[in-house]
This record gives structure tokens, C-alpha cells and sequence, in this order.
């Protein structure tokens, strides 16, 4: 398991010194079925389940949060609301597939960063309370601000504080004790924004990437609308962007790193940059595995010939405007076949006049 390699190979460190794998939209999962007795038309941004992605070293989850049904949901949304043809499961079941993970693996810390549109009182609370998640809960009371280091992960996990939670709205710092993402986090921009070769701007509600204010650093690295076909070109070209974001960071790696199909590359992917980055930052070796326990930086195994991520110079498929991520999928399971920008762009097409069609039929009812 690639987290317990890491901690392994170079413990203590405080947590912020680490680089983390994330998934984007860690719900939207190909060939998911509907939950809620209607065909689901929207996109998609993973291949398997929530416990298999953290069994396969992902340590941090992006989950959009919606009220549906009296319940919160994890769904996409149209026009900001959560509909039962755009909806996954309820977040509960995905959060009790978090504890289940952590139960088992008692040295593993994840974090969760909630796009969140929850209104009902105490909506969060009450669902991380029904997954029995809050005896993993790290408290914003220890959270370091100004740009201090976090704890290490040693105390983290002596503490069983492996549970780090985070919320886009501000509100619920106060409300539920759900830390505030941008009071502790910098982030660049999502969507085609974050994956121009040479560049690397801060989103909008990040403070500038360079900023010493905040110890965690969130690189985004995922196409506004991506294909699945077209996801090993895309993650091929991880390096090549990571490379812009410390520049443009300060010389501060990634602490999550965030992609769309995160198994896909034509090459090591994202694993490799993840570790990469790791073993340079930590021990001053190519890879995590060649660092050694107590040795001086530079003093490393040899491991023969790293992994070599080929670089994508360009990023070929975009849409304009604020669209979705993922890729589309109509029916229970995806049909194979080769994708260009033309197919994606009719499916989008297709896919925005179906949403049309839903939404004003409900309101019909």
C-alpha cells in the first residue's frame, strides 16, 4: 500500500511535508447504478469505488454534498441544484466506506474536501455522526494557521487524528466545526485553467499561491470536460504542470494533487510524479523507495532506472464556459470505442438538451 511505503521509508515528518494523491469528484464512478429509480444523466470522473481508490493509495476525496430526499446526497448538479437523474448515493454509504478503510488500516490518515451545498441544520454533522467518523476527527482548535507546519504524521496517528475534513463554505467553521478550506489551504485553478503547460494561476477564492499564510498547497490537475479515452494523454502531462505549480508556488510542492481517472497514463501518472516528488522533497532520492531511515539527504538505495512519465505538450480537447467535469455516460455501463473532440463535444451537446428535457419535465409534475 503506497501510504504505508511513504510513512515507512520517511516518518515524523509533519504532514505538510508530504505529497498526497487526490481524486476529483471521487464519487462519480462508471457504471455506478441509480439509487434513485431513474436513468442518471451526467458525467463521470472515476472508474471504481471509494474503498478500492484508497486501497490503491488515494489518501484524499473530493465529494460534492447536496441535500435530496431529506438526506444528503453526493450528486453533480444543474444550475446548482442536486436532481434524482444527476444524484449518486447517499454520503453516508461513501463515508462508511472512509471509517471501514481507516478501522483496518490504523496508521493511514485521509482528508475530505466537501463542495458543499448542504442547508439543512447540522447536515454534515449529522452524516459524519451516522458513519461513525468522528472518533478519526482532527479538530480545527489544532489546526495550524499563518503558515505554520501541521503535526507530524506520527503524533497525527498516535492522537487517531487521521481524519481531516474540509468545507467551501464558511459558514459551517462556526456552525459544525467543519474547517474552512481556503482558511487553510491554497489551491490553483481547477478545470482547463489549472492543465496550460507553463502555467499555474490561483482559483479565485485562494489566496495567491506563493502566500505563506497557509501550510497546504492543493494542485488541481483536470480538463473542464474530459473523456475517458483521452484520460492516459492527459495525466501523461502531470509532471509538466507540477513543475509550473512549485515555480509558481514558491518552490512549495503539492501537498493533494487531484485528477479525474487517476489510474490512467501512458506512462507512471500519476503515481510516478507522486512519487517523485516525495522522494526529492524527502530524502533527496528519485523515488520514495530508495530513501533510508536516519540516512543524510542524498544518500539513497539504488533502485536502476526510474520511471519515466512522458510530457504532453498540449492540452487538445476544451470546452468554453463552466461545464462539468467527467466523461458522459448513458447507460448502467460504458460502451468502448475511440474518442476525439468531435465525439465529446456531441455528447455534451446531447447531454446539455437531455438535462433541459429532465428539468422541465419536473417542473411539469
Amino acid at each position: 500500500m503506497w501510504g504505508i511505503l511513504l510513512l515507512v521509508q520517511v516518518k515524523g515528518l509533519p504532514f505538510n511535508r508530504y505529497s498526497w494523491l487526490v481524486t476529483h469528484n471521487s464519487f462519480s464512478i462508471l457504471g455506478e447504478p441509480s439509487r434513485t429509480g431513474v436513468e442518471r444523466v451526467t458525467f463521470y470522473n472515476q472508474e471504481d469505488s471509494v474503498t478500492n481508490q484508497l486501497r490503491n493509495g488515494v489518501r484524499g476525496l473530493m465529494l460534492d454534498m447536496y441535500d435530496l430526499n431529506d438526506d444528503v446526497w453526493l450528486c453533480h448538479s444543474l444550475q446548482g441544484q442536486c436532481y434524482n437523474f444527476t444524484a449518486f448515493v447517499p454520503a453516508v454509504e461513501t463515508l462508511k466506506e472512509v471509517e471501514a478503510f481507516l478501522s483496518e488500516n490504523p496508521s493511514e490518515i485521509v482528508t475530505i474536501f466537501i463542495e458543499d451545498y448542504v442547508r439543512s441544520p447540522m447536515g454534515l454533522s449529522n452524516v459524519f455522526n451516522a458513519a461513525d467518523l468522528m472518533k478519526y476527527w482532527y479538530p480545527i482548535s489544532e489546526m495550524p494557521t499563518n503558515g505554520k507546519d501541521w503535526p507530524s504524521v506520527t503524533d497525527m496517528v498516535a492522537k487517531n487524528h487521521r481524519l481531516l475534513v474540509f468545507t467551501s463554505d464558511a459558514s459551517k467553521e462556526a456552525s459544525e466545526g467543519i474547517a474552512y478550506q481556503w482558511s487553510y489551504l491554497l489551491e490553483n485553478e481547477s478545470g482547463d485553467p489549472g492543465i496550460v503547460p507553463g502555467s499555474c494561476p490561483n482559483r479565485k477564492e485562494s489566496r495567491p499561491l506563493n502566500s505563506r499564510s497557509a501550510s497546504l498547497f492543493m494542485q488541481n490537475y483536470f480538463p473542464t470536460m474530459p473523456v475517458q479515452n483521452e484520460a492516459c494523454k492527459e495525466n501523461s502531462g502531470l509532471l509538466q504542470i507540477a513543475r509550473a505549480c512549485y515555480a509558481a508556488a514558491g518552490n512549495r510542492i503539492p501537498n493533494f494533487i487531484a485528477v479525474n481517472f487517476y489510474m490512467r497514463s501512458n506512462g507512471g501518472g500519476v503515481f510516478d510524479v507522486q512519487d517523485r516528488i516525495n522522494g526529492l522533497t524527502l530524502c533527496g532520492c528519485n523515488t520514495i523507495a530508495a530513501c533510508q531511515a536516519a540516512a543524510p539527504m542524498g544518500a539513497c538505495k539504488d533502485m536502476g532506472a526510474p520511471n519515466q512519465t512522458p510530457s504532453s505538450s498540449s492540452s487538445e480537447s476544451s470546452v468554453n464556459g463552466n461545464v462539468y467535469s467527467g466523461t458522459i455516460e448513458f447507460r448502467t455501463h460504458p460502451t468502448a470505442g475511440a474518442s476525439n473532440t468531435s465525439t465529446w463535444s456531441t455528447s455534451a451537446l446531447l447531454l446539455s438538451l437531455l438535462l433541459t428535457v429532465k428539468l422541465f419535465a419536473s417542473f411539469m409534475q
